[in-house]
């Protein structure tokens, strides 16, 4: 599975189902590995930032740099773990948790008022101003329950993510 020029073997899609909590069929991890070997165009084994933002969707997201973060780097099974929370079987639990590490781009397991912040600026670019922002924030957290200075842990995130609804899905294309 190094190389991304050689083809799956069956112990190869059942190692990359276990790793990914089963989310994907095996047609579904067969498909993301053609994908994946078209991103992967020097075929080294992972995929770097430059080919993600060759992907139009990924390179237009107003929050692609921190996604960046994320995946540069990926090997195939890390790709497809990364994926499974956009997979229609994924749980709340873990949807809201790929979101939440959005936010926690210093990976220290909380989110300050300052992460969202730099969130809705990300996303609302020069729409809102930063007083606006703040403002409209500031309203959020206090109909949530919470303050300008209270942290937001995962399970926060998940008791406000749990009333909305929240779809997250793309769907793999099985050839």
């Amino acid at each position: 599975m190094g190389n991304t020029s050689s083809m799956l073997t069956q112990y190869d899609i059942e190692e990359v189902q276990r790793h990914c909590h089963n989310l994907f069929s095996q047609q579904e991890i067969v498909s993301l590995y053609k994908r994946f070997c078209q991103l992967d165009r020097n075929a080294k084994g992972f995929i770097s930032a430059d080919e993600f933002l060759s992907v139009p969707e990924f390179a237009m997201n107003p929050l692609s740099q921190r996604l960046l973060k994320m995946v540069d780097g990926l090997n195939f099974k890390d790709f497809v773990a990364f994926l499974s929370a956009f997979s229609a079987k994924a749980s709340l639990e873990q949807k809201v948790g790929l979101i939440f590490k959005v936010y926690d781009t210093d990976g220290n397991g909380k989110v300050s008022f300052n992460d969202i912040l730099e969130v809705l600026q990300d996303l609302s670019g020069s729409f809102m101003s930063d007083e606006q922002r703040e403002k409209a924030l500031c309203q959020v957290l206090k109909e949530a329950g919470y303050t300008r200075e209270s942290y937001l842990m995962l399970n926060d995130f998940i008791k406000i993510f749990g009333h909305s609804g929240l779809k997250m899905e793309v769907e793999v294309p099985v050839d």
